[in-house]
């Protein structure tokens, strides 16, 4: 296997996966922005089937990054309004 294709992915029928290996490290707000610029460019078209395909993969494991965070944040925010003994659905 080529440099280039570990570094993407394994190339499955001529197709190069997206690298998302730095996904995983993002914050919330890097995520976020990057998957609004990927979803830019599928959206305004023009790019061959390989390059969509890989925006598309690597737009999905974004939008998990970032679902991860909000889920995380979530979490955190159950613990702390059950530490304070606040019901869970209360709006402030």
């Amino acid at each position: 296997m080529s440099e280039q294709q570990d570094q993407q992915g394994t190339a499955v029928g001529g197709f190069t996966s997206a690298d998302t290996s730095d996904v995983a490290r993002m914050s919330y707000e890097q995520a976020r922005a990057e998957l609004v610029e990927t979803v830019g460019r599928l959206e305004a078209g023009g790019a061959g089937l390989e390059e969509s395909l890989a925006l598309w993969e690597r737009g999905e494991a974004l939008a998990d990054r970032c679902q991860a965070w909000l889920d995380g944040a979530r979490t955190r925010l159950d613990e702390v309004r059950a530490r304070a003994g606040a019901p869970e659905d209360a709006e402030d």
